[in-house]
């Protein structure tokens, strides 16, 4: 797929009728159109479900679907805003790095963003998430325990820290370190110089068939405030009933894509606990428990549902009554909270 552009052509009959006035012309196509149309009943034609679908977003596609996906560090910070490249993200994680910043880890594969940034620094949590998709992992610079993951070769990534202004350019509308882009087009050049693998699909999650989602049914959640403490790094998703889908926003400013200005737009918001330890207090940095599963809240179509999440190789994915919940197909956040304080503390709902 990353190797293919997929191009559809659109393709106009126009037919002449010589001879006609353009009043004679009228009564002849409605002459007939009525002929054709005898003994036919005007309804309109089932959609024909496709053969094949994305595996992170269980939307569907006329081919097979191939190609790796990409997890991509991007930059939270105000100075970062607007992003760009999330629109196109499959999957997004928002986490807390050091203090109350939150970072994004945003997994890409069914569509390619022309430019994603900014792009900022691995911590070992993110690359552990990436590795459960089986992503190429993307991020400009590293904490220690992320150093030592990558350099031993944990994960297949690219690092800024050694293709800066090659692979990764500067940005001059920006400062550093929040003006560092990479191209789609250098992230598929910088796997083929490392002899990266990129054609094979990660494994596809759980989606809920067209009357699944019809059947939905929770409390309703049109509107859901998530707190990281700080309130520049405040994260809420209004659900918009005319578009299906819920609109992002950070600190009260609707999350867009800085190149093209098009917004973020979400089918399922999943929000879940986990326990952070502080592991430096001179750094702040955070080690996050992704392994001992616990609650969480899914949001779909404006309603909101109890669930545990757990931890199937290397996912985090909801659970209620011991079985798999699946998603609504399309894109998917994933907010993760400290369990101290908590959901309950931390998130709230309209």
């Amino acid at each position: 797929m990353w190797k293919r552009l997929v191009t559809i052509a659109a393709i106009s009959f126009f037919i002449i009728l010589a001879g006609c006035s353009p009043k004679e012309q009228t009564v002849k196509e409605n002459e007939d159109a009525s002929e054709s149309n005898k003994g036919e009943v005007n309804e309109e034609a089932a959609p024909q479900e496709l053969p094949y679908q994305f595996p992170l977003t269980g939307i569907g596609s006329s081919e097979a679907v191939d190609g790796r996906a990409v997890a991509v560090m991007v930059n939270n910070h105000p100075k970062s805003r607007p992003q760009s490249g999330l629109t196109k993200a499959d999957l997004v994680f928002e986490i807390l790095a050091e203090g109350n910043v939150t970072r994004f880890l945003a997994i890409f594969q069914s569509e390619q963003p022309d430019i994603i940034g900014s792009v900022r620094s691995a911590r070992e949590y993110y690359i552990e998430l990436a590795k459960g998709y089986d992503s190429l992992y993307i991020a400009h610079g590293n904490s220690a325990g992320a150093k030592d993951m990558l350099d031993r070769g944990y994960i297949d990534h690219l690092n800024g820290l050694y293709y800066d202004g090659t692979l990764f350019e500067r940005a001059d509308f920006r400062d550093a370190p929040h003006n560092s882009y990479i191209s789609f087009k250098n992230i598929l050049k910088g796997a083929e110089q490392n002899n990266y693998d990129m054609e094979k699909a990660p494994e596809p999650l759980v989606f809920l068939t067209e009357d699944e989602v019809n059947a939905l049914s929770g409390d309703k959640a049109e509107k859901v405030s998530i707190s990281y403490y700080d309130k520049t790094f405040s994260s809420t998703f209004e659900y918009d009933d005319k578009l299906k889908k819920y609109k992002r926003f950070s600190n009260g400013e609707q999350t867009i894509d800085y190149d093209t200005q098009e917004p973020v737009l979400v089918d399922n918001v999943f929000i879940v606990e986990m326990k952070h330890t502080i592991i430096d207090s001179n750094n702040g940095l955070r080690d996050i428990d992704l392994l001992s599963g616990g609650k969480a809240y899914l949001l779909q179509k404006g309603q909101k549902i109890e669930v545990e999440w757990r931890n199937v190789d290397g996912r985090i994915l909801p659970y209620a009554n011991g079985e798999t919940v699946g998603f609504v197909p399309g894109k998917t956040w994933i907010n993760v909270v400290p369990t101290d304080p908590g959901l309950e503390q931390l998130v709230s709902f309209e």
